[in-house]
């Protein structure tokens, strides 16, 4: 399989994100996201509209940090995860709610990222499909 770097990610995707919540809530985002070069690694904004418990739509919008060994840092500097190259498994504690996510690239370019996420205040999974913007 094939190692991805970060230069490949770079430019802009479709995003389609669909959220199931443990009490039987689902949700959905549609949007876009850009990775542009920024410093020594790039900015990720991703921006669109959130539909959750059948109402919406609601503008959402998040930004990361990604390094160039393919780490993904909070606006703030703090780590979330680092990607391994080949796409598997990652984890980030965020007391009291424990993420744990699988990135899948056997389709690049088109990609997945799915997250499970628990603990007292969050419990759902997170299913993102990304496609790049105009294929």
């Amino acid at each position: 399989m094939t190692s991805r770097t970060l230069a490949d990610f770079l430019g802009t995707w479709d995003v389609t994100r669909s959220i199931r919540q443990d009490d039987g809530g689902e949700g959905q985002f549609k949007g876009t996201a850009e990775w542009r070069l920024e410093d020594t690694g790039a900015l990720y904004s991703e921006t669109g509209h959130v539909w959750l418990g059948g109402q919406g739509p609601f503008l959402a919008e998040r930004r990361y940090r990604w390094a160039p060994d393919l780490s993904v840092f909070f606006d703030d500097g703090r780590l979330f995860h680092q990607i391994p190259p080949q796409g598997g498994t990652v984890a980030h504690w965020c007391p009291p709610d424990q993420y744990d996510g699988v990135y899948d690239f056997a389709e690049w370019p088109v990609w997945r990222v799915k997250w499970r996420v628990d603990g007292p205040r969050k419990a759902y999974v997170s299913s993102t499909l990304y496609t790049r913007a105009g294929t």
